[in-house]
């Protein structure tokens, strides 16, 4: 059978014996606002996977009940004969209650919990889970490389992210994975503020749907991917993060995980 490839995100449900041939499940969330540029992606991919089957798909991210009403899908016809239908998949994530998938064997879904519906007292269990399940279902440098999508889907708060380790200190099934936050250095992070502060704002307004906010989301998301895979970014890297358009950033996102160095991925 052939790969299952999903776009904006990955969701196994359709064929969960795809799961072990899922690609590069974080960098392929794309911030795509119209069905024409979601389109023009598709076709992308299809060209770069030749053999994969392309299931277009687009997660709604914010955790409100969602009534807007979104162009569904693309046609062009003359006379009897049509040349064009394009549609995609549309995943409300607050639909879900985060506790029905504490047990499913997707790390994708694992990081997109805390996007899912969840009462308030949930919150920490929640999140907790969501690092459990990444740190159990991927190699370790895969969760170094991941977690941050937790911290941002989760808009962790200042005052409750040493609340949220202490739990997973308590709890017999994460206490192993709280001293390896320890560890790596992740807790240190938390308290100095990684990148110096620059994330502060911009992780809230992540993913609001605005353009703006869309654009600072990415950057920093991108920021984030590259600072882990080649340590702190140049002054010059910086330049071109900040100056770059949405396409830019998407092709630098799905550069990033094969390229050997910094000038590879922003060339």
């Amino acid at each position: 059978m052939s790969p299952c490839l999903f776009m904006n995100a990955l969701w196994c449900e359709i064929n969960p014996d795809n799961i072990a041939d899922i690609r590069n499940i974080a960098p392929r969330h794309q911030s795509i606002s119209t069905i024409y540029k979601l389109l023009r992606y598709a076709t992308d991919l299809m060209k770069q996977y030749p053999d994969a089957l392309i299931i277009p798909t687009v997660l709604f991210t914010k955790r409100v009940k969602w009534r807007k009403d979104v162009k569904r899908e693309l046609n062009s016809r003359w006379g009897n004969r049509q040349f064009l239908h394009f549609t995609y998949v549309l995943v409300k994530l607050f639909d879900y209650k985060a506790r029905d998938y504490y047990d499913h064997p997707n790390p994708v879904v694992k990081i997109l919990l805390p996007k899912m519906d969840y009462e308030p007292e949930e919150r920490t269990e929640v999140i907790r889970q969501a690092y459990r399940g990444l740190f159990e279902l991927v190699a370790p440098m895969l969760f170094d490389k991941y977690v941050d999508f937790i911290d941002v889907y989760a808009e962790i708060r200042e005052d409750e992210r040493e609340a949220i380790l202490h739990e997973m200190t308590e709890q017999e099934d994460t206490a192993m994975l709280a001293q390896y936050i320890r560890d790596k250095g992740f807790q240190e992070g938390w308290k100095e503020g990684e990148l110096a502060g620059e994330l502060k704002g911009e992780l809230a307004g992540e993913l609001k749907g605005e353009l703006k906010g869309e654009l600072k989301g990415g950057r920093v998301l991108l920021e984030r991917l590259l600072t882990r895979r080649f340590g702190p970014l140049p002054d010059w890297g910086r330049d071109q993060l900040v100056g770059a358009n949405m396409d830019q950033l998407d092709r630098w996102a799905d550069r990033a995980l094969e390229a050997n160095s910094i000038q590879a991925v922003l060339a």
